[in-house]
């Protein structure tokens, strides 16, 4: 898959279709540290990786977030159908982020079984069984390509929801639009 990312530096950088919508907001708020607007309901659904080096710079009640490995949002469907349902957003943000643990969870097998073994209290065998059973499901592969298809997935299992890829820089803390080159 050919995709780019590209910075916003300034409100121009924000893609028009997201200008004036709660993506656009998000973007505002995080790269841009707009002044906090007041906010009683949710306007935006975020799903992001768990990862704990991702920090958002958004106001209270701004957005619903879902944090799952790689940004899945496979496994949450429900609570996605639900902050669509009776939280009335109509926004989706897919953020996915550089250096995620979910891209070749192989390489973990060992300190995953390990880790389990010992922090746990399981036995090899069940451990070993739990990744085995359980990783070919949470494996994303790359970051940004996931994030691709799991936007598409995501627009056409909710055709009225605008949903927006984006890409999170560990390394400076901001977010990145995301586009196939061969999209618009």
């Amino acid at each position: 898959m050919d995709y780019i990312t590209t910075p916003v530096n300034k409100k121009n950088d924000i893609p028009a279709e997201y200008r004036g919508t709660p993506i656009g907001s998000l973007l505002e708020y995080h790269n841009l540290h707009s002044r906090f607007k007041t906010y009683s309901q949710a306007r935006l659904l975020i799903g992001m990786c768990m990862d704990n080096r991702k920090h958002l710079h958004i106001p209270e009640n701004f957005a619903f977030i879902i944090r799952s490995g790689g940004a899945n949002l496979r496994y949450s469907e429900f609570k996605v159908s639900y902050a669509i349902a009776v939280g009335k957003v109509r926004h989706i943000a897919l953020i996915g982020h550089n250096h995620c643990a979910m891209v070749n969870l192989i390489l973990r097998r060992e300190e995953f079984i390990n880790g389990l073994i010992e922090r746990a209290g399981w036995s090899k065998e069940a451990a070993t069984d739990h990744f085995m059973n359980l990783a070919p499901m949470h494996e994303i592969g790359n970051e940004i390509e996931f994030i691709i298809s799991e936007t598409y997935r995501l627009r056409k299992r909710y055709p009225n929801i605008k949903v927006a890829p984006l890409h999170y820089r560990v390394e400076d803390n901001r977010l990145y639009c995301v586009r196939e080159k061969n999209r618009s």
